[in-house]
């Protein structure tokens, strides 16, 4: 049995996705199962023992050809599928490109979401339901209710190198009692208030005496903003933003004692090593996207909005009625309100109940 995962979407996206293997391994122990990704996403899921082979979509590249060239990589990508001679095609994602591949890899099972191209509205013969108010996980795992595949488990991991572990081990503060704090993401309008992440900071490093370690990615923009955040705050904590690897992010945040940030990749990365996660969302609906406990088996968010919990990870939103909305930002000004006034009191509260192990 051969099988192609197809997932053209973000880090994250692609790290919600690794239960699907592992149940479909269980299923096929001698199946020999690929994934396509764009590219900057494989670490997702590279040295996971369930994947054979990680073939990247450069997306960026490809786009920035010109109209012949980039139709001549499009074509050959799409075709190079077929001589792998697939028996199944799992497309995750919605869009014309899983289609495509799809359509003209010859699999005999191929499972996706209905395409509204007339073009490619045979490519598969397996229809996924619409995603809905389902979480990320439940959703990733629909292929397999769809095929009959018992669902054995539900947990999502993420797998770094001896190598990474050594660069950590190698960090002067690593043998101290430290918080992960990752107050960016790529989506500034997923940020809570730059005033706010300081307080947060302080309260962990000043009244909790707990080292804060701070990391984001090597964006400007975001480097910008953990600058601007520092700049606000009383204390001096150690500062690795823009210093880290995604593997080298995820063997610190296995160290940690808990993990506080937005709604990002890193918060997903940090439920997966079972570090508890203190996460703030705002456009962005938590029965979705909420971090996943390994432990459970069903999700524990319930509602689109509000304060949340599923196992030891908690969620602080406010209830507006217009939560989750999906924009990026009120008017489009990268700035969501519903995250610029969060209740610190609240905050820290949560802080210090799960550092002593209390969680509901």
């Amino acid at each position: 049995m051969k099988i192609l995962v197809l997932k053209f979407r973000n880090i994250g996206d692609v790290l919600l996705a690794v239960p699907l293997f592992s149940n479909l391994k269980k299923y096929y122990p001698n199946a020999q199962i690929d994934i396509s990704v764009n590219k900057e996403t494989e670490s997702m899921v590279s040295l996971n023992p369930d994947i054979n082979k990680i073939i990247p979509y450069d997306r960026n590249k490809i786009k920035s050809l010109g109209l012949i060239r980039r139709a001549i990589k499009e074509t050959v990508f799409l075709y190079s599928f077929r001589v792998n001679n697939y028996d199944m095609i799992i497309n995750l994602t919605e869009g014309d490109r899983g289609a495509q591949i799809a359509w003209l890899s010859g699999a005999k099972i191929r499972v996706g979401y209905q395409n509204q191209n007339w073009l490619f509205r045979n490519a598969f013969n397996y229809h996924l339901p619409k995603q809905n108010l389902i979480h990320t996980v439940e959703q990733s795992l629909s292929p397999l209710r769809v095929l009959n595949i018992p669902i054995v488990g539900k947990k999502v991991k993420i797998f770094w190198s001896k190598e990474d572990d050594k660069f950590v081990n190698k960090l002067f503060f690593i043998d101290q009692k430290f918080i992960h704090i990752h107050p960016v993401s790529r989506w500034m309008f997923k940020c809570i208030s730059n005033f706010t992440m300081a307080k947060i900071i302080d309260y962990c490093e000043v009244e909790l005496n707990i080292k804060a370690i701070i990391t984001a990615a090597p964006v400007k923009a975001e480097l910008d903003r953990v600058n601007n955040i520092l700049s606000f705050c009383k204390s001096t904590p150690v500062n690795l933003s823009g210093k880290l690897t995604l593997k080298q992010t995820a063997a610190l945040n296995k160290k940690a004692k808990i993990f506080i940030g937005v709604d990002t990749a890193i918060m997903h990365i940090s439920a997966a090593n079972d570090t508890p996660v203190l996460a703030f969302f705002g456009p962005t609906g938590i029965n979705n996207w909420g971090p996943w406990d390994n432990s459970k088996m069903k999700s524990g968010y319930l509602q689109r909005n509000g304060v949340q919990t599923m196992g030891m990870h908690r969620v602080i939103a406010e209830s507006r009625s217009c939560q989750p909305c999906g924009s990026d930002g009120c008017n489009s000004s990268k700035i969501s309100d519903c995250l610029m006034n969060l209740d610190i009191t609240m905050i820290k509260n949560s802080i210090f109940e799960m550092i002593n192990g209390k969680s509901n």
